[in-house]
C-alpha cells in the first residue's frame, strides 16, 4: 500500500499517523515520511487485500492520500 505525497499534512502529522496506525517506531515512521516528501511515495504496509482495503481506508481517515498496489509477484 502505497501513500502519496500531499500539499496539506504536515510531516509531523504524517509521521505521528504511521506511528499509531502501524505500530512503526518514530524513527521507521520519520524515514518513510522523508519518503514520502523527497520521492513522492512510500510503501508503508504490504499483505493481503482486505488488510490492504482496510489500511487504505483507516490513512483516508486520517487524511493521508493512501492506495493499493498489487505486488509483481
Amino acid at each position: 500500500m502505497i501513500v502519496w505525497n500531499d500539499p496539506i499534512n504536515l510531516m509531523s502529522y504524517v509521521t505521528f499517523v504511521f506511528q499509531k496506525l502501524f505500530g512503526y517506531s518514530h524513527e521507521k515512521a520519520t524515514q518513510l515520511m522523508l519518503d514520502v516528501h523527497h520521492k513522492g511515495k512510500a510503501i508503508v504496509s504490504s499483505g493481503g487485500r482486505e488488510r490492504a482495503e482496510m489500511d487504505v481506508f483507516r490513512l483516508h481517515e486520517h487524511g493521508l492520500w493512501a492506495t493499493m498496489q498489487q505486488s509483481d509477484g
